[in-house]
């Protein structure tokens, strides 16, 4: 059961890590760390997404040191927290880049496109969390969007019809602005 907890509780700091690092050392690190030079980039063109390998690496690298050290000071549960925090990360990885690639579905789905495209196409001081509302609730910097306005020449591949205009589907959520080229 103990480790059953330490595994919730490691993947519930990977959600204020998510937060912490996005906000933080994403948005204000003004490219003078090596993940503001790769977040920038991101907003700067909504369809890159840092290499693989990097993030490989971290996440050896972050997991190896803080598995072992959890492990050293708590055993077991300290291992199963480790587990939960890295679970979670990857667990953001692949939500985060289909928010990007593919049309919502369902409910979270939903809510998590909407939620995160406008932090991308709006509100870049707002919604940090990718994951979860709940460190933006805590931190007052959550805003629910009615519609996400998205520059046409900005607008994702799955967003479009196949003469580039929005998916009729879509318009609860989403409305294009701008001259189509």
């Amino acid at each position: 059961m103990i480790n059953l907890l330490a595994l919730v509780v490691g993947a519930l700091g990977w959600t204020i890590t998510e937060y912490w690092l996005h906000r933080g050392w994403g948005h204000r690190g003004d490219a003078k760390n090596p993940f503001s030079v790769e977040h920038l980039a991101h907003h700067a063109d909504v369809s890159y997404f840092a290499p693989t390998y990097k993030k490989v690496i971290v996440t050896a690298v972050v997991g190896t040191v803080m598995g072992s050290g959890l492990f050293l000071l708590f055993g077991q549960p300290g291992l199963a927290g480790a587990l939960g925090f890295m679970a979670m990360y990857v667990t953001y990885e692949v939500i985060h880049r289909r928010l990007h690639t593919h049309a919502g579905r369902g409910r979270y789905g939903r809510w998590a496109r909407r939620h995160h495209l406008y932090h991308h196409y709006r509100r870049p001081k707002l919604n940090h969390g990718v994951t979860s509302p709940i460190w933006d609730f805590v931190f007052g910097t959550l805003e629910v969007p009615d519609i996400v306005k998205v520059p046409r020449r900005n607008a994702l591949a799955w967003m479009l019809d196949a003469e580039g205009e929005l998916i009729p589907e879509l318009s609860d959520d989403f409305e294009l602005i701008g001259r189509k080229k």
